[in-house]
């Protein structure tokens, strides 16, 4: 694939993987992405799994056509960007290495060779002149690793992006970009809004015509559209009006209260309401919706005094990716002694600018007369709020 006149795709896609990580459903596959400069000095960008060593050398060799590239360039040193270094110089062992100082120790750490004596150590606003082809350095440190780096080619305005602007999905699967970028994004990168706010100020004093991420397909059309985006999403703004009820249910009572505050939601004008059932909804998916929208509504039973552990796993993901900015109603069942409420915002209440409502509401086990006044109260509060 051509990306530029002087610039090459020679990834591969991962049809064979079930979780990324070893935690998110990829149903269309992962791709993972690594790009040649053709110049008076050829570079080679990143590495691909290990499982695709011998297709990606493949891949390089056809564009290579016999020449011997002078740089491997490594951004990013999660394996599976990494896994193909010593195969690479096997392969070509004329080759420089160019990476962070803190990329060259988990090198080390990983591959058992750190190249100290074949290898350039960069760090922010370095350069590389490959002839035609000038490449400038910018650290990015903790998106989402600390030894990050993203490289702007100043010929042809191209911004290789390590893990930013990554996606799910391989590359010969067409799907929409927003919502498996948003998934990815809240799931791997979504702690790390501060940092990626430092990177987004770097890249508006950039020309940049073409963003080429290590995940997902090279964008090269509308880049205001994915930019704006990373900045929603790393500012913790929200991208869509709505509210989101996230639910769990044993016997179905809750479920019948988070449906029941669905209905009253959409009745009372509220254009968009995503109901989430936490026991069997893809939890990265949950993730994603909480980060979407501005209000989110928590219903659980009462469970061994506690909350159910679906809720509390999704909890959890919340505290752990930074959620902030947003309102929260709560809902809890309980029979004979309901504690959800009370466990669900002591779990909540550190996080940064959350409104937790006061207004809350208790269903004794089925949504009767009482409960469903409750709901209604709920409804009408976090509607104000």
């Amino acid at each position: 694939m051509n990306i530029t006149n002087d610039i090459f795709y020679v990834g591969v896609n991962d049809h064979e993987i079930d979780l990324f990580e070893g935690q998110y459903i990829v149903p269309n596959g992962m791709s993972y992405n690594s790009y040649i400069i053709l110049d008076e000095k050829i570079a080679v960008m990143d590495t691909v799994d290990a499982n695709f060593g011998e297709e990606w050398l493949n891949n390089i060799k056809k564009v290579l056509n016999g020449k011997i590239p002078s740089y491997l360039i490594i951004q990013h040193m999660e394996p599976d960007h990494s896994a193909n270094i010593t195969t690479f110089m096997k392969a070509f062992p004329q080759t420089t290495i160019v990476a962070s100082a803190m990329a060259f120790q988990m090198m080390k750490k990983l591959y058992g060779n750190d190249y100290s004596e074949n290898r350039i150590v960069i760090k922010e606003n370095d350069s590389l002149n490959l002839g035609t082809h000038s490449l400038t350095f910018l650290s990015a440190a903790m998106v989402h690793w600390p030894e990050v780096m993203f490289t702007y080619d100043n010929k042809d305005k191209v911004l290789f992006s390590a893990d930013g602007f990554g996606k799910f999905g391989a590359l010969d699967i067409e799907e929409e970009w927003d919502c498996e970028a948003r998934r990815y994004y809240f799931g791997i990168v979504g702690k790390f809004g501060n940092n990626v706010q430092t990177l987004l100020k770097k890249a508006k004093k950039l020309e940049i015509n073409t963003i080429c991420p290590l995940h997902g397909p090279i964008l090269n059309e509308n880049l205001n559209h994915y930019l704006e985006k990373y900045d929603i999403w790393s500012s913790y703004n929200i991208e869509s009006e709505g509210v989101m009820v996230a639910y769990t249910s044993v016997y179905g009572n809750t479920k019948k209260a988070a449906l029941t505050l669905q209905r009253l939601l959409i009745e009372k004008g509220v254009k968009k309401v995503v109901l989430c059932d936490l026991q069997r909804d893809d939890m990265a998916e949950a993730v994603e919706d909480a980060f979407r929208y501005g209000k989110l509504i928590l219903a659980s039973p009462t469970y061994n005094s506690s909350i159910f552990p679906h809720m509390r796993e999704f909890i959890n993901e919340l505290i752990s990716h930074n959620y902030q900015n947003r309102t929260i109603a709560l809902v809890e069942n309980g029979l004979w002694a309901p504690t959800a409420n009370k466990v669900m915002r002591s779990m909540l209440e550190n996080l940064t600018n959350v409104n937790i409502l006061d207004q809350t509401a208790t269903i004794n086990g089925s949504v009767d007369e009482t409960a469903g006044e409750q709901l209604n109260k709920l409804v009408e509060e976090i509607i104000k709020a």
